[in-house]
């Protein structure tokens, strides 16, 4: 029996696990429902905080570790953020490549309304191309995270899948949207459907 396929899911700066259930609840309509998405909080909530970091980055390894020791005890095949969850996702794909000994085994990842940091002390990062399959979502009408900052964090990836919409900082519920992100997921053998998740 194939095994189930897991995307982790990262919530938006204010947001949290159950926030992002719901704002994600009509993409995952339109999926198959053969895999579990794992919504989590950033660690800082327990904190009475609400981000992933904040500026200067504090938080950051606080962050980093926290997903780390989650993926070193579940697997992820797959991973999704919105807005600074985005981001985040974005660091974790440049760490898991720039560091194959490390947990993380994403083999794709979805980002909507995300943005690329420049901090000093990420460069090292990204100084070459991410080559995980990748799919950005960015609104025309965004005021939070303008269309160019999502397209900077696309270009840290080569060959970037983009998809436009209409649309302000927001997870499009429209069809013609929620269907290319299954296309795309498809397309890499990768299907999705909340199913539940840890964190809410």
């Amino acid at each position: 029996m194939k095994a189930a396929t897991r995307v982790l899911a990262l919530h938006g700066y204010h947001g949290s696990a159950q926030i992002l259930r719901q704002q994600i609840a009509p993409l995952s309509a339109a999926l198959p429902a053969d895999t579990e998405v794992v919504l989590v909080d950033a660690p800082s909530l327990s904190h009475g905080d609400f981000g992933w970091w904040h500026d200067g980055f504090r938080g950051w390894e606080r962050t980093r570790d926290a997903v780390l020791d989650l993926a070193a005890q579940e697997r992820f095949d797959g991973v999704f953020g919105f807005s600074q969850g985005a981001a985040l996702a974005g660091l974790l794909c440049a760490l898991q490549q720039s560091d194959p000994t490390n947990a993380l085994r994403f083999k794709f990842a979805v980002m909507v309304g995300g943005f690329a940091g420049h901090e000093p002390q990420h460069a090292a990062l990204f100084e070459r191309k991410i080559t995980l399959p990748s799919l950005h979502v960015m609104g025309a009408s965004d005021g939070i995270v303008p269309m160019k900052d999502s397209r900077g964090l696309a270009e840290r990836f080569d060959n970037p899948v983009i998809v436009h919409h209409a649309g302000g900082h927001l997870i499009p519920a429209e069809a013609a949207i929620t269907s290319q992100v299954a296309h795309f997921m498809a397309g890499r053998g990768i299907v999705a459907a909340v199913a539940g998740g840890h964190g809410a």
